[in-house]
């Protein structure tokens, strides 16, 4: 123990011995001072020759003390009572007030005696601090008395620690609660993400960061500037806020009359083209497309002649508002004057197309403007520029959109025109395509297809796959990929659909009667058809008319159909299973959620996409990636049908990777029911 005591006290000599900037003294139990290191004679004056050996009431303690100090240390050495750290007024060599922060401990040497080390710390500068904050702190009192804005105080994540307010009426919330709360606790949300932001900005990047933002006062709409201080030392934020209300209004009223129509309210064509100009900058620098369409209300002019301006002017708003509900927040609607309007499409992609704008935008104007008491029934006509292809500067978009819409007014107007004659031709062919499509069904000009699907181990033919096919006596022969989306779009997909369960069912129970085989056959179904509430029924009723069991049929679904997401999907696949249809993934790899929605829903088949198939003799990846899906598949209890198969050297491979059905021109093309019935398999034996 005392080896430990003295090797503690030689330690701490060693540690303070060339340290100055604090004072560290050393006493005995009589008060003698047994050590005094250079930070003791700095702050006090005596050196250690002229220290060592003297009582510490004679050096430093005020007289005024020493009884007080005598007893304290006293009861320490004799008691135990610990003598606390504290702040205290000692005296130097010179008989000056020396202010410190002293703190003390008790070591015991090897005679077991007690020595009490004092380690005093000099307050000096830090009351000259006090004093000039003090000073400081009043000029800031001062200042913030005069000063209308707010400032804050606060942690980097939000929370407020001090606040000053001259007007406490100028304060978003009442003043009693503040200090401890967070930003969140007073302010709306997307009000909170802004100063959560830029906070995080003047974090990062420093200095000051302003920014603009709106609060619902009870006075009205309110406009504060914000600007915002970081202090890394301290790890936290200052705030000033000001009330820029009356600067704003003033500045948005002249900036509306510049830049807006006073009629519609919407971009008039300063505007317009300024926006215009700025998304061809954007979209070049993105390398995505864009589209300028120009519209024009047909026969307008009629409108004002007969009932008026007034009528017009309001006829006007209405459809002003009708194409603002009708685009995305990123896009735009101007008026260009009179019945002229411009709408500026960004970003392009193929899942958002301008030609379904287009067909929205002439649905818009379907409805009827109901004015003054009155229903009046309009249309328009619509030109369309496309970015890049038609040009990059927007003079010329806009002229080449205009040229297109006068190109759309003599096709008969109620209709969009593209400027380019290929996209004009494109069309122009759909809108031949849905104009022949309806009254198809009824003139017979339809017809399904088969395609066998065949075991690969054994060699046989276990099913098809029903596709439909389209003779026009005018357009001739017309591809799937070009009317059933337009059938979709229209809704002819119910009827036509339930068409080709019909003949499908129809020719499986004459092909299974004439081959004396049981056979599948499996039917697509597009998303629209689970819209159709008579879906399963329809399917039952087919079935019992062509006398086929639930399980010969197969219904093919996409995973378009899948991420619908509604629950009339979930209800209809799930009577369909509970009725005994078997269920296929159709295109399995070419979606992103397909492995979750195995897992969600009853499938018996997972049909491999032909792209995949394609590439497995060409390259690794492929194969891999087929072989996978295939073990998979196996594990879930389901069967594999690989389509696309036009090789033997692709049937092999299947068949080594333990496929069970493939489909492809190496067996068959589609072929009508007729060739069907006689179908025979003879490439499988070159396998």
């Amino acid at each position: 123990m005392l080896k430990h005591q003295t090797a503690t006290r030689d330690s701490v000599h060693k540690l303070f011995d060339g340290i100055d900037a604090i004072s560290v003294q050393g006493y005995d139990e009589e008060r003698r001072v047994i050590y005094w290191n250079v930070g003791s004679e700095i702050l006090y004056g005596y050196t250690k020759e002229e220290a060592l050996g003297r009582k510490l009431e004679e050096l430093i303690i005020p007289e005024s003390m020493r009884d007080k100090l005598i007893s304290a240390h006293r009861e320490w050495v004799e008691q135990g009572v610990e003598i606390p750290a504290s702040e205290i007024i000692l005296r130097n060599k010179n008989s000056q007030d020396v202010n410190v922060f002293s703190s003390h401990v008790m070591f015991y040497n090897e005679a077991n005696e007690c020595e009490m080390y004092c380690i005093d710390v000099d307050l000096s500068d830090v009351k000259k601090a006090q004093a000039q904050a003090v000073m400081k702190d009043d000029l800031l009192k001062a200042v913030f008395e005069t000063n209308p804005d707010l400032f804050f105080l606060m942690t980097e994540d939000g929370v407020f620690i001090n606040y000053h307010a001259g007007d406490s009426k100028t304060l978003y919330v009442t003043p009693t609660g503040i200090i401890g709360s967070n930003i969140a606790d007073f302010l709306p949300d997307k009000v909170v993400a802004r100063f959560l932001a830029y906070i995080a900005q003047a974090i990062k990047l420093g200095g000051i960061v302003s920014f603009e933002y709106e609060l619902a006062m009870p006075t009205g709409a309110s406009y504060f500037e914000a600007r915002v201080s970081h202090l890394p030392e301290h790890k936290q934020v200052v705030l000033i806020i000001r009330d820029i209300t009356e600067q704003y209004k003033a500045a948005e009223l002249i900036r509306k009359q510049a830049y807006y129509d006073t009629l519609t309210l919407l971009p008039n064509r300063f505007l317009s083209l300024d926006r215009l100009s700025q998304m061809i900058k954007d979209m070049k620098r993105c390398d995505e497309k864009a589209a300028v369409v120009f519209l024009d209300i047909d026969d307008f002019k009629k409108v004002n002649d007969s009932l008026g301006h007034e009528v017009g002017g309001k006829l006007l708003v209405e459809a002003a508002k009708r194409l603002t509900l009708s685009v995305r927040e990123i896009d735009t609607v101007g008026r260009l004057g009179g019945d002229e309007f411009i709408i500026l499409l960004r970003s392009l992609t193929d899942s958002y197309t301008t030609v379904d704008f287009l067909e929205k935008l002439l649905r818009v104007f379907q409805e009827p403007f109901k004015i003054d008491g009155r229903e009046l029934t309009l249309t328009a006509s619509i030109g369309v520029a496309i970015y890049p292809e038609n040009s990059d500067n927007a003079t010329d978009l806009l002229r080449n959109a205009d040229t297109a819409m006068y190109q759309a007014k003599s096709l008969g107007r109620n209709t969009y025109s593209f400027f380019t004659k290929e996209m004009n031709d494109m069309i122009l062919r759909r809108l031949e395509i849905e104009g022949r499509l309806h009254g198809a069904l009824e003139r017979n000009e339809f017809e399904v297809y088969y395609q066998p699907k065949v075991n690969v181990r054994g060699g046989c033919i276990v099913g098809a796959e029903a596709l439909l096919r389209w003779l026009d006596p005018m357009l001739g022969s017309v591809g799937p990929d070009e009317f059933i989306p337009i059938a979709e779009s229209t809704g002819l997909i119910i009827p036509i659909g339930k068409y080709v369960i019909e003949q499908s069912l129809q020719f499986l129970a004459l092909w299974e009667n004439d081959h004396r085989r049981d056979y599948t056959m499996a039917v697509n179904l597009s998303p629209c058809q689970f819209r159709d509430g008579g879906l399963i029924s329809f399917v039952k009723k087919a079935l019992n008319d062509a006398n086929v069991s639930a399980e010969r049929l197969e219904f093919e679904i996409t995973e378009g159909v899948l991420m619908v997401g509604k629950a009339y999907v979930d209800n209809a696949l799930a009577e369909l299973y509970k009725l005994g249809v078997k269920l296929s993934m159709d295109d399995f790899g070419t979606g992103y959620s397909s492995l979750s929605y195995l897992r969600k829903y009853e499938f018996d088949l997972l049909k491999i996409d032909r792209s995949f198939v394609n590439g497995i003799t060409l390259n690794k990846e492929d194969r891999d990636l087929v072989k996978a899906t295939i073990a998979m598949a196996h594990s879930l209890n389901l069967l594999v049908v690989a389509e696309g198969v036009e090789t033997v050297e692709q049937l092999s491979l299947l068949d080594e990777l333990g496929c069970d059905i493939a489909q492809g021109y190496y067996f068959s093309k589609p072929i009508p029911a007729r060739k069907m019935i006689d179908f025979q398999i003879s490439k499988i034996t070159d396998k």
